[in-house]
């Protein structure tokens, strides 16, 4: 059964209840010092992630994924401390995966190229506003890592995956990757390189965030549903980022973020290839544009991916 996650918008009863009305299952955490002891040692307190993880649950809600230690450039450099960061992000697994996590991601340095794009706000139907990327737009030399650079940066991520997948394996936690946002065709998880991670690593343990939106704007719809397919009979798909978009870097070198019924996908397609492929994790409303009105974004996705898993219900 497709479920909904929402971000951690804090651990006020007035935030929790608000997700909680509006049908939200359960909370994704992405800042890696979202819990206390990060900051402080490198990873969590379990006392203390205990305690969130069941105030969250007192509101009928569960934790779907939590971030790992980030991976900084002092790791994918080989900078004095790199292997403090690898050890740190370890344990914060193991401790995760005591907790009853059931999903961690890791963020790793260097996976996306943000100097190829120039950032600007779109404006859509009424005058909300969104996030807009374009590669045509950006004036002067675009440099990128050159082939040695990428594949030190794909020895490096070997490294930490090979730490990683080890005690996922053994302590049953599901570690999860998110495709290269902007996925310009250099970046090391915008493409090939997003392939080539299970079958690096081709344990169960080992899947993706897939976020819908991402490879969308690598180029369109028709990638989207191969993805779902390819990944999804593998059992490699964990969770889903819902976004939608409309053009992308194949056919305009640039992509604009959009509500889920404004863009070039068809969601309720999207959905319905998830369940056909059995997929049956959380989706998170992932970059929601602000629209009128303070929570009514939230309550606009949330809404909309409810009624169209409701369609998908009666399906005959």
């Amino acid at each position: 059964m497709i479920r909904i996650s929402v971000w951690d918008g804090g651990l006020s009863d007035s935030y929790l209840r608000l997700v909680t009305q509006l049908g939200a299952d359960c909370i994704d955490f992405g800042n890696d010092k979202s819990f206390p002891g990060v900051a402080e040692q490198g990873y969590p307190d379990m006392d203390q992630l205990l305690k969130i993880k069941k105030k969250i649950y007192t509101w009928g809600l569960e934790i779907n994924r939590v971030t790992l230690p980030n991976i900084t450039e002092r790791f994918m450099h080989n900078l004095p401390g790199a292997e403090d960061e690898l050890e740190n992000t370890a344990t914060a697994l193991k401790i995760f995966a005591e907790a009853g996590i059931p999903i961690a991601r890791q963020r790793v340095a260097g996976d996306t190229f943000p100097q190829l794009m120039t950032r600007y706000q779109s404006v859509h139907r009424g005058g909300y506003v969104s996030r807009g990327e374009s590669r045509a737009l950006t004036k002067g030399e675009l440099e990128t890592p050159n082939y040695d650079e990428l594949q030190e940066w794909w020895s490096r991520f070997c490294n930490i995956y090979s730490t990683l997948v080890p005690i996922a394996e053994e302590c049953g936690i599901k570690l999860a990757i998110h495709p290269s946002d902007v996925p310009n065709p250099e970046t090391p998880l915008g493409g090939l390189g997003f392939h080539r991670v299970i079958d690096a690593f081709p344990s169960r343990s080992v899947g993706y965030l897939y976020c819908v939106g991402t490879r969308a704007e690598s180029g369109g719809s028709s990638i989207v549903m191969d993805e779902i397919h390819n990944y999804g009979r593998k059992g490699r798909i964990f969770m889903i980022h819902l976004r939608n978009v409309r053009a992308s870097l194949a056919t305009a070198q640039a992509f604009e973020e959009v509500l889920l019924d404004d863009g070039d996908m068809n969601m309720f397609k999207v959905l319905f290839e998830l369940q056909k492929i059995g997929f049956d994790g959380c989706v998170n409303p992932d970059h929601i544009p602000n629209i009128e009105g303070g929570s009514s974004g939230l309550a606009y996705s949330i809404g909309y991916i409810k009624a169209l898993l409701a369609s998908l219900a009666a399906k005959p």
